[in-house]
């Protein structure tokens, strides 16, 4: 049997390792509270993120990272981007020398403007070939559910990327394989920050036409900064790109689309802060999204305009007519 470790034990670590367990692997969960680790060990049950939902027999948590590590052929790290570099600095020396790192995190490392996949591979020190992303439309709790989704799947090394294809594929998780790891993680990062968007006009109260015209131009964003950074065009077509977009934009259960909601009703960041429970990745990395684009020269007038909003104070009604008097333009440029 497979063992697999996950670090973290929030909604979509949480419900990773199901799919894992499901999929015939043993899966150990690394938590930093005790409390909720012995609540998974005793009751099968992650209350304070998946409440309601039983967890399969072959996963089990601790508190122990050189424990969730011990033996594993894939670790996944499910926690919040911007804390990688420090946790995994504390992991690297655990982990078994030829575990694959696997990436759930969908954002841009401030300062660094880094991908996580290269915060894996300078932190971990490890090769290419040994660190996976994983990425798509996949709400945490529809999948908890066991509702059918597809995912994405990406490796330099196209036998790695099959071999995690195989240890994750259930009956109700369709994995599809890509070698474009650069377009897989900026279909995952930059979406959010489209969701926040998509999140501040629906608070607006503003139609599905403006929506849908967020979501297209989002898209061409992403695959501008994607094509400047050596990604391939197709990879923002598929689940990574449009797949991921579409669900994040559009579901009640996305994180970033209900941050943005919250703003566009007129509630602070701090007050939007403060009733959100959990990490809405956007909202740090459209900082370090938009540090990327400039460094590239891309032009991403949407992430530039959550930034304004976001962290500058600028009200979401400025920042609308702002954004649509920008000089016309060919749809392809």
């Amino acid at each position: 049997m497979t063992k697999c470790a996950v670090y973290g034990t929030g909604s979509w670590g949480t419900a990773f390792a199901m799919i894992l367990a499901d999929a015939g692997c043993e899966v150990t969960m690394w938590g930093r509270r005790a409390s909720l680790v012995d609540a998974v060990n005793t009751t099968r049950v992650n209350p304070d993120y998946l409440p309601g939902i039983e967890l399969p027999a072959a996963v089990r948590a601790t508190t122990d990272p050189a424990e969730a590590a011990e033996g594993a052929a894939f670790t996944v790290l499910a926690v919040p981007s911007q804390t990688l570099r420090g946790n995994l600095s504390e992991w690297a020396p655990l982990l078994p020398s030829d575990t694959v790192l696997v990436s759930l995190m969908k954002g841009v490392e401030l300062g660094t403007a880094k991908r996580m996949s290269e915060v894996i591979e300078e932190v971990a020190k490890v090769s290419p070939d040994r660190v996976a992303v994983l990425t798509g439309p996949n709400l945490a709790k529809e999948i908890a559910d066991r509702q059918p989704a597809a995912a994405v799947v990406a490796c330099r090394d196209e036998s790695v990327a099959k071999r995690l294809q195989a240890a994750c594929h259930t009956p109700y998780f369709r994995p599809y394989t890509n070698t474009d790891v650069v377009g897989c993680e900026l279909g995952g990062a930059v979406k959010n920050v489209i969701a926040l968007a998509v999140g501040i006009a629906d608070g607006m109260g503003l139609g599905d036409n403006a929506k849908a015209s967020l979501i297209t131009r989002g898209l061409a964003e992403t695959t501008r900064l994607g094509l400047a950074m050596g990604a391939d065009a197709h990879t923002f077509a598929g689940l990574a790109g449009m797949g991921d977009l579409v669900a994040t934009c559009s579901s009640p259960l996305s994180r970033n689309h209900t941050f943005g909601t919250n703003l566009g009703r007129g509630m602070t960041l701090a007050e939007t802060i403060a009733v959100t429970k959990q990490t809405a990745e956007g909202v740090k990395s459209c900082e370090s999204v938009l540090d990327l684009a400039r460094r590239h020269d891309v032009d991403m007038p949407i992430t530039e305009t959550v930034v304004e909003i976001v962290h500058e104070g600028k009200p979401p009604l400025v920042a609308l007519k702002e954004l649509m008097s920008r000089s016309a333009k060919p749809e392809r440029h």
